[in-house]
């Protein structure tokens, strides 16, 4: 099992930036494929970005797309989404995942085994 852990989120205006990282307890990382997703108040949660293995394909949605970079840091055992250009509309709790098995598709947050709790960011107009 791992154990996936949040932080960096926060209160920032549009235009803003903020690096999203995402610590493992337990099974490395580098052992699962990670993704990031995000949901709002109301809304059903959304994907945004997802690493096969580690430096490996990576994806994106649509609207977070030239803006957020997923990345992993296998030495220190942590993922990031860097987020710039952020927009009113990228204000959700954004969550971290791990997936044991190839995720088919990345974009299904159903493929994911592990979640960690959350980090809030908002993003003043």
């Amino acid at each position: 099992q791992v154990q996936p852990v949040e932080s960096g989120g926060g209160l920032v205006q549009a235009g803003g930036s903020l690096r999203l990282s995402c610590a493992a307890s337990g099974r490395t990382f580098s052992d699962y494929h990670m993704g990031w997703f995000r949901q709002a108040p109301g809304k059903e949660r959304e994907f945004v970005a997802a690493m096969i293995w580690s430096g490996g394909a990576t994806y994106y949605a649509d609207s977070v797309k030239g803006r957020f970079t997923i990345s992993r840091d296998n030495a220190k055992n942590t993922v990031y989404l860097q987020m710039n250009s952020l927009k009113p509309e990228d204000t959700a709790v954004y969550t971290c995942a791990a997936a044991r098995f190839y995720p088919r598709p990345p974009q299904s947050d159903r493929e994911y085994d592990y979640w960690g709790q959350g980090t809030q960011v908002t993003v003043s107009s």
